[in-house]
């Protein structure tokens, strides 16, 4: 597992966890939020390595702590898990009624 990919898994996580907070009709829990926000960072964090280019030139600046690919994992994963937590507490919502 590359750095990248934890620093966005875990920035998903945070991710996650805050738009759950944020939103709290949306939210899937507290374990809920962290497993959607974790897989959405990762997801949010391989597309903005298609975006901004080569993935594998993204993994070797973050080894090499190059700060503008560290933000863009962050960026990347934080946002891909905010996104996916919001969805699927849609779909739940939707589902509920």
């Amino acid at each position: 597992m590359g750095m990248e990919l934890i620093i966005q898994i875990i920035a998903g996580l945070i991710g996650g966890n805050a738009a759950g907070a944020g939103m709290k009709g949306l939210s899937l829990g507290t374990a809920g939020n962290s497993v959607a926000g974790a897989v959405g960072g990762g997801l949010g964090g391989l597309l903005m390595g298609m975006l901004g280019g080569d993935a594998g030139a993204a993994a070797g600046a973050v080894a090499n702590l190059d700060f503008a690919a560290i933000i863009q994992s962050v960026a990347g994963g934080g946002i891909g898990g905010a996104v996916l937590t919001a969805i699927l507490g849609m779909v739940k919502k939707a589902l509920v009624k």
